[in-house]
C-alpha cells in the first residue's frame, strides 16, 4: 500500500488532538444512546421507519459525503478541473429528483426492507439473489475506499502506518453501528454533515485568499492547464480534447443518465435512508431535501482541488510523491492554523466515517435480510436476525479493511469508485427502470439483463480499454463509456429474453409496475403534509432549475 510523503505530516498540537478526541467521544455517545431504540430487526436495519424527513434528508447527503466527495472529488478537481461539477449538477440532482418523485412510491409503498427485495417481488429469486450478492460485494469494496481515504489523513496526522490507521478507523465505525444500528448511523451522519461543512468552508476561504481570490486562482490555473480547465463544457464537442477526456454525449448519457441514475436510484446505501422515514411523504422528500445542499458541495470540494494545484504545483506529477488524492491534506498542511487544523481533520474523519457507515449499514441489511434470512436460515425468530445483523456488521467492517488495500492501487480514488458503479449500479438500474415501466418484462429477462450488463461493462473496461484496443483519453471517460455499454447491453438482453418468455399476470404486479397500483398501498403521507413548500414536485423541480442555473457562470 502506497504511503504519503513525509513532508505531508500535519503540524498538529494538543488543541487539535482535543477537538478530535471530543468528536470521537460524541460519536460513540450517540451509538450508546441509540442502542436503547433497537428492539427488533426493523429497528436495527431501518430505524423502525420512524425518522423525520429533515433527518433522513441530511443523512442522505452525508452518507454520500465521504471519500467520494472529499478526497475523490477534490482529486477530480485537481486532475480534471471545473468539468468535475458535472458529477453534481447533471450527475446527481436529476437522479435524486427522479428517486423522490418516481421511485420512492414503489420502494416505500411496497414495504420492502432493501432494494434487492424489490427485485425479488418484481423478478423473482434468481434476480434477487444475483443483485444481493453484487450489492454486498460492491458495498464492501466501497467501504474500503472510505477506510483507505481515512487512513491517508491519519497517516498525515499521526504518522501511523496505513494498516494501523485502517484498523483504528474501522473499529470506531464498528462500535457505533453495532450498538445502535441504522439509527446510530443516521444521527451520526447528521452531526457529521455539519462538522464536514465547518471544516471545509474555512479551508476553501483561506485557500482562495492565498490564491488571490477567484480571479487570481482562475488566472493561475488557466496559465498551467488551459482555459478548458475552468469551463464546464469547454472542449466537449465530439472529437475535441478536454481535461475530462469525455464529450458532451458521454457526459450526458454516461454520467448524467446511466451512471448517476444507477447510483442514486438503486444504491441501497442511499435509498436505505429514505426507507427509514416515518411515512411516504417524508420518504419522497428525503432525496429532494438532500438535493439542495448537494448543489453547493462543489464550492467546498472541487474548488479546493483547484487551489491545491496553485499551492502545490507538483501535485499529481510523476516522482513528486503526491497523488491527486492528496489535494485536501496538502491544503490542510499549508494553510490552516492549529485549532482550525484540528477541526478540518475532524471534518475529514467525519466524512469518511459517514461514507463507510452508510455502506456497512446497507451491507448488513442486504446480507442478513436478502441472503441469510431468505436462502440460508429462513423462518427464524426476529431476535435471531437482529443478532445476525450485528455479527454481519463485524464481518462487513473486517472485509472493508481488506478492500482498503485494493483502493490504494488507484492514484485517484474517484476513478476506482466510478469503475465500480459502472459495473454494478448501472445494470441494476437498467433492469429496475424497465421492470417498473414495462409490465411485459419477465423474471428471466431481469436476471439475464442484470448479468449481461455487468459482464459487458467489465469486458469493455478490462478487455478493451485496459488492453489498449479502444482508445479513450482518461479513466473517467472510459467509465462513462462502460456505463453506456452496460445499460445498452442489459436493456437489449432484458427486452429480448422477456419477449421469448411468459410474463406474470397483472394482478401479481400491482404496486410494482407503473400504472398498477396496489390496493391499500402502505405508507401514505401524514396529515398536514400538503403545504406547498413540502410538495415533492415543488422541491424536485426547484432543485433541477437551480442546478441548471449553477452552470451559467462556468459555461464560457
Amino acid at each position: 500500500m502506497r504511503c504519503l510523503a513525509d513532508g505531508l505530516r500535519l503540524p498538529v498540537n494538543g488543541l487539535d488532538y482535543t477537538i478530535l478526541g471530543l468528536y470521537f467521544a460524541v460519536v460513540l455517545g450517540i451509538g450508546w444512546a441509540a442502542r436503547r431504540t433497537v428492539r427488533t430487526s426493523l429497528d436495527f436495519f431501518l430505524s423502525g421507519r420512524t425518522l423525520p424527513a429533515w433527518v433522513t434528508g441530511l443523512a442522505f447527503v452525508a452518507a454520500n459525503l465521504g471519500a467520494t466527495e472529499i478526497l475523490g472529488m477534490a482529486a477530480n478537481g485537481a486532475q480534471y478541473g471545473v468539468p468535475t461539477v458535472h458529477w453534481y449538477w447533471i450527475g446527481a440532482i436529476p437522479a435524486m429528483v427522479f428517486l423522490g418523485l418516481v421511485m420512492m412510491p414503489f420502494y416505500y409503498g411496497s414495504e420492502v426492507r432493501s432494494v434487492p427485495e424489490f427485485l425479488l417481488r418484481r423478478f423473482g429469486p434468481a434476480s434477487h439473489l444475483l443483485s444481493s450478492v453484487i450489492f454486498a460485494v460492491a458495498s464492501v469494496l466501497i467501504a474500503g475506499v472510505n477506510l483507505y481515504a481515512l487512513a491517508i489523513v491519519l497517516r498525515a496526522l499521526l504518522g501511523w502506518p496505513q494498516w494501523v490507521a485502517v484498523v483504528v478507523a474501522g473499529f470506531f465505525v464498528l462500535v457505533y453501528i453495532t450498538l445502535g444500528g441504522l439509527t446510530s448511523a443516521v444521527y451520526n451522519e447528521v452531526l457529521q454533515f455539519f462538522v464536514i461543512l465547518a471544516s471545509l468552508i474555512p479551508l476553501t476561504v483561506v485557500g482562495l485568499r492565498r490564491a488571490g481570490g477567484w480571479g487570481g486562482l482562475a488566472d493561475a490555473v488557466a496559465e498551467r492547464r488551459g482555459d478548458d480547465f475552468l469551463t464546464a463544457w469547454g472542449g466537449t464537442g465530439i472529437g475535441h480534447a478536454n481535461p475530462l477526456g469525455a464529450n458532451w454525449l458521454t457526459i450526458v448519457l454516461g454520467l448524467g443518465f446511466v451512471l448517476s441514475f444507477g447510483y442514486w436510484t438503486t444504491n441501497f446505501a442511499e435509498v436505505q435512508r429514505a426507507l427509514s422515514a416515518r411515512d411516504l411523504g417524508a420518504a419522497r422528500r428525503t432525496p429532494l431535501i438532500a438535493a439542495f445542499p448537494k448543489l453547493l458541495v462543489p464550492l467546498v470540494v472541487v474548488v479546493p482541488g483547484l487551489i491545491a494545484l496553485v499551492v502545490e504545483p507538483t501535485l499529481g506529477r510523476a516522482g513528486s510523491g503526491l497523488d491527486y488524492n492528496d489535494a485536501i491534506p496538502v491544503l490542510m498542511r499549508d494553510l490552516l492554523p492549529n485549532g482550525v487544523l484540528g477541526l478540518a481533520v475532524t471534518g475529514l474523519l467525519a466524512a469518511f466515517m459517514a461514507g463507510m457507515a452508510a455502506n456497512v449499514s446497507s451491507f448488513n441489511t442486504v446480507f442478513t435480510s436478502d441472503i441469510w434470512a431468505r436462502y440460508v436460515r429462513p423462518d427464524r425468530e426476529d431476535a435471531y436476525y437482529l443478532a445476525t445483523g450485528r455479527v454481519v456488521t463485524v464481518l462487513g467492517v473486517l472485509a472493508g479493511m481488506g478492500t482498503a488495500f485494493v483502493a490504494a492501487s488507484f492514484s485517484n480514488i474517484m476513478n476506482y469508485l466510478q469503475t465500480l458503479f459502472s459495473f454494478f449500479n448501472v445494470p441494476l438500474f437498467c433492469v429496475f427502470v424497465i421492470g417498473m415501466f414495462w409490465r411485459r418484462a419477465t423474471a428471466a429477462g431481469g436476471f439475464w439483463g442484470l448479468l449481461s450488463g455487468t459482464l459487458a461493462a467489465m469486458a469493455h473496461y478490462f478487455g478493451l480499454y485496459r488492453q489498449g484496443i479502444v482508445s479513450i483519453p482518461s479513466d473517467q471517460g472510459a467509465n462513462f463509456v462502460s456505463a453506456i455499454v452496460a445499460f445498452a447491453v442489459g436493456a437489449v438482453v432484458t427486452v429480448a429474453v422477456s419477449w421469448r418468455t411468459a410474463p406474470r399476470p397483472d394482478a401479481e404486479l400491482a404496486g410494482l409496475v407503473h400504472g398498477l397500483r396496489a390496493a391499500g398501498a402502505a405508507g401514505e403521507p401524514a396529515a398536514g403534509e400538503d403545504a406547498w413548500y413540502r410538495r415533492p414536485a415543488v422541491l424536485g423541480w426547484g432543485a433541477v432549475v437551480l442546478a441548471a442555473a449553477c452552470y451559467v457562470p462556468f459555461s464560457w
